[in-house]
C-alpha cells in the first residue's frame, strides 16, 4: 500500500494486491478497518471515502501522524470467495434484499458471454453474496462486488441515452443499480423499485460501502 498526501488534510490509500489479492477486497478490508479505528477512538477522519483500488481519508488534523498510524496497521482480508461462503466477519447482519424484476433487455447478452441459458443468470445473480465496495458515477450508485472473476462482462460499445431508474446492470466485475434515470453503458438485466438515493434520508444512500445485498426474483 502506497500513501499520498491529498491536500492539507486528506490521504489516498493505493492499494495493491499482495499475493494475489484482488484490490476490491483489500480496498474493503481497509474500509473496514479504518471505520473500526475511528469507531474506537484510535482514527480521526470526517471522511472514510472507498473507490475501485484506492481509499480516501480526508478531514485529517494531522495527516503525517495518521500515515505513520496506517503503516502499523494490518487489516484482516476477506476474499469475495470467503464472503460467498457466508464467513465474513466483516458482516454486521445488515443485509439489504433487493426485489428485482428480471426482466432487462440484456439478458440474453449475459447468457451468451457466459455461456449459459437465461434461467441459469437469473440463478447466478440470486445466488450471488454481493458487497457493496464503493459507490459512484451517480450519487448512491452501488458498485457490487461478488461475481468470479471470469464472469466480468463489457460495456455496451455505445451507452444509452436514458437508462431507467432503478436498472440492475452488469459490467466488468462488478453489478449495479441506477438510483435515477442517466445515461449508462452497463449491460441491463432487470429493474427493482427499491429507492437507492433520497437526499432527505440519513444517510442519503440506501448501499452504503460494506452493505451485504442480495437479489430476489420479484
Amino acid at each position: 500500500m502506497r500513501i499520498r498526501p491529498v491536500g492539507a488534510h486528506a490521504l489516498l490509500l493505493d492499494c495493491t494486491s499482495p499475493d494475489g489479492v484482488p484490490e476490491a477486497d483489500l480496498v474493503d478490508a481497509w474500509r473496514a478497518e479504518l471505520w473500526r479505528r475511528r469507531e474506537q477512538g484510535d482514527l480521526a477522519a470526517v471522511e472514510i471515502v472507498p473507490a475501485a483500488s484506492t481509499v480516501l481519508l480526508d478531514g485529517l488534523p494531522d495527516p503525517a501522524a495518521t500515515a505513520a498510524q496506517l503503516i502499523r496497521w494490518a487489516p484482516a482480508i476477506v476474499t469475495a470467495d470467503t464472503a460467498r461462503r457466508g464467513t465474513d466477519e466483516h458482516d454486521d447482519g445488515t443485509e439489504t434484499v433487493v426485489p428485482v424484476d428480471f426482466d432487462g433487455p440484456d439478458l440474453p447478452v449475459v447468457a451468451e458471454h457466459w455461456g449459459v441459458d437465461v434461467p441459469a443468470v437469473l440463478s447466478r445473480l440470486t445466488g450471488t453474496r454481493f458487497r457493496v465496495a464503493f459507490c459512484g458515477f451517480a450519487p448512491g450508485f452501488p458498485y457490487l462486488t461478488g461475481l468470479p472473476a471470469e464472469l466480468a462482462l463489457p460495456r455496451l460499445a455505445t451507452p444509452r441515452p436514458r437508462v431507467p431508474t432503478g436498472s440492475v446492470a452488469l459490467a466488468g466485475p462488478y453489478a449495479g443499480i441506477y438510483p435515477g434515470a442517466s445515461p449508462g453503458g452497463w449491460q441491463l438485466v432487470g429493474r427493482t423499485d427499491l429507492v437507492l438515493f433520497d437526499v432527505h434520508a440519513d444517510p442519503p444512500a440506501r448501499l452504503g460501502p460494506g452493505t451485504p445485498v442480495r437479489m430476489t426474483a420479484a
